[in-house]
């Protein structure tokens, strides 16, 4: 019965989806972005007249943190008013208990962000189909940008992600990297809703935002005035410390540095969500509904 419950409210969040225009501008900018992303690397192939694997832009597009950031930020439209209080909400909560009825929106969340994440997957796919090859085989074009072809492109093309895994070993980790990202930002911007009422999830989800691409190397060797010589700490500390990293392919280690290893990663980021969640439910308990009343 809880289940079944709990599918009926997160569902109810979905039926509104065609006449909400956030919905709408999520994904239309999720798609202009994606264009702009890809652009490079599809410019690249054109000129070349070569082809690439078909995972690939969506590799090198969200192996890179800024990008990943990006994406995470159009989820401040999707979930601004979390946690969707809406006319609906008052007769739902007569008919359930307020766990249910919060379960029902945490699984209404979680399944958008992983639809929201395949619409983006999609996308990168399908602008790459023109000039790509479905083979688990990394192409020319990448090999070409890593080993130095493309020094002046904007292309997180790492040589050292093409020697340790395959395009589809790659883009699997790459997927679940960034999925679990967006679930805990999800989760971060519904705790402080519940917590803080207002844009107070907006603010807290921009600020963990920028506190990760603060902390990237570079910026941070310069903030500190850290000698080039301890580049490969201050790399490793920045792995380690910002969560934008742990969503980043490349800031991972792969058994000859000390950068966090991918599971290590998926780990922390599933305790994390868990936690934020657990903390969600006991907000719940006091929380104070606010509904307004449509006149007839």
């Amino acid at each position: 019965m809880m289940f079944r419950q709990t599918l009926l409210l997160a569902g109810q969040n979905f039926s509104g989806w065609h006449r909400n225009a956030r919905i709408w501008m999520t994904f239309a900018l999720g798609l202009v972005m994606c264009f702009m992303l890809t652009d490079q690397m599809i410019g690249r192939a054109q000129i070349y007249n070569s082809s690439v694997q078909i995972f690939e832009p969506f590799i090198w597009t969200f192996g890179d943190a800024q990008s990943v950031m990006l994406s995470s930020v159009l989820l401040l439209v999707l979930f601004a008013d979390m946690p969707f209080t809406g006319q609906e909400a008052p007769y739902c909560l007569i008919r359930t208990t307020r766990k249910i009825w919060l379960m029902g929106q945490v699984l209404y969340v979680i399944s958008a962000v992983v639809i929201y994440n395949v619409f983006l997957f999609a996308v990168e796919a399908l602008i790459a189909l023109p000039w790509a090859y479905p083979g688990n085989v990394w192409s020319a074009s990448s090999a070409a940008l890593a080993y130095g072809a493309g020094e002046n492109a904007a292309l997180p093309v790492s040589l050292k992600t093409m020697e340790s895994s395959t395009p589809f070993e790659c883009m699997a980790l790459v997927f679940l990297l960034m999925l679990l990202y967006s679930l805990f930002i999800a989760a971060f911007m519904l705790f402080l809703n519940l917590s803080a009422g207002g844009a107070a999830g907006v603010i807290g989800a921009i600020l963990m935002n920028l506190y990760g691409y603060l902390l990237n190397p570079e910026f941070f060797m310069k903030i500190f005035e850290i000698p080039r010589g301890a580049a490969y700490r201050a790399n490793i500390l920045c792995g380690w410390l910002s969560p934008l990293n742990h969503a980043t392919f490349p800031m991972h280690g792969f058994g000859y540095d000390y950068l966090p290893r991918i599971y290590v990663s998926a780990a922390l980021f599933a305790v994390g969500i868990g936690i934020l969640t657990g903390f969600s439910m006991g907000r719940m308990k006091k929380y104070n509904f606010e509904f307004q009343q449509v006149e007839e």
